[in-house]
């Protein structure tokens, strides 16, 4: 599995974009350039606390700046309630100053613009979004963009908007106007558009359920299952290639269980299959994929799988381990 050196970055800012939201920028502690990144990119942020497993605590967030400055990232972070205990971190003890760890940026989200885009974001879904609104901005592209959340506290990044089209850009309040009417906002659109969207899952189910027999196309990022995950099915071997040991998976396990407790250093995250975080490569075998990250294209390429939640289609899988 390919591993990422960490990147040492300080919270250089901190600022409250809205009602529990939170926004940080990072720059590298030693000065020059971060990786670079595209629209719909996220980092992982590690953070001095222990997860469920026992293992570092490792969250993602959207990339929310502008991709050409290379100086620093901007996240914006939601405390959730119900959450695991990393956004609470964030908004409790992450002060300017602090030093925190990184990955660099991946992204299972890429903006591909096609000859219309309707971008709909819910909530801290905005995040992702706003770097693809820019660009096809900057590109002088046919898009329009609804952000949805429940009131006008929860708005966050104003500023960015005031910097758009405003007949562009249609701000949905639940508070002021009810649920946001998906029928009557699909329904004229065709073949040429694109609709991409992160929110809350169900917003993305409702798209998803709405996408089965439309003409436009979706993309959507999660940030949580609509349902767990079934992991289980027929048990198989994982070859590991930096060793050649072999590991047997049961029926009622995963792999990343099986290649932990064999002493293998895999990082995770989310265990649902959201994230990507233990995206390992493929040497041999056909990948059973379960995870929610993929394309269709990728998941038939089958150069990756999620090894939280995917198995093995045959008796033995080998994998960059």
């Amino acid at each position: 599995m390919e591993q990422h050196q960490d990147i040492m970055v300080r919270v250089c800012a901190r600022d409250a974009l809205a009602d529990g939201i939170v926004g940080l920028t990072l720059a590298p502690i030693n000065g020059g350039q971060l990786p670079e990144w595209t629209p719909g990119a996220h980092l992982d942020l590690k953070l001095p606390l222990k997860a469920d497993d026992g293992e570092e605590m490792i969250r993602q967030y959207s990339l929310c700046g502008d991709p050409a400055d290379r100086s620093c990232y901007r996240i914006g972070i939601l405390r959730e309630s119900a959450g695991r205990g990393g956004s609470a971190y964030v908004h409790d003890r992450l002060t300017c100053g602090d030093i925190v760890r990184i990955n660099p940026p991946r992204n299972h989200f890429p903006f591909e613009p096609t000859a219309r885009t309707l971008f709909i974001a819910g909530g801290i879904g905005i995040t992702p979004i706003l770097p693809m609104v820019r660009q096809a901005a900057a590109e002088g592209r046919d898009w329009q963009l609804v952000v949805a959340m429940r009131d006008r506290s929860r708005l966050a990044f104003d500023e960015d908007f005031a910097g758009l089209d405003p007949a562009r850009v249609a701000l949905h309040f639940d508070a002021e106007k009810g649920l946001l009417d998906l029928d009557t906002l699909l329904k004229p659109l065709g073949a040429e558009t694109t609709v991409y969207s992160c929110g809350p899952t169900g917003l993305l189910d409702a798209l998803t359920e709405r996408s089965a027999d439309a003409l436009w196309q979706l993309r959507i990022e999660r940030f949580a299952v609509s349902e767990p995950v079934d992991t289980a099915g027929k048990g198989f071997d994982v070859i590991c290639a930096s060793s050649g040991e072999r590991l047997h998976v049961g029926e009622g396990q995963t792999i990343l269980e099986v290649v932990r407790a064999a002493g293998y250093k895999i990082e995770s995250s989310c265990k649902d299959g959201i994230c990507g975080t233990c995206e390992t490569r493929v040497l041999r075998g056909l990948p059973d994929h379960r995870d929610s990250v993929l394309t269709d294209e990728e998941r038939a390429e089958n150069d990756y799988m999620m090894i939280c939640v995917s198995r093995a289609q045959d008796s033995e899988i080998e994998l960059d381990i």
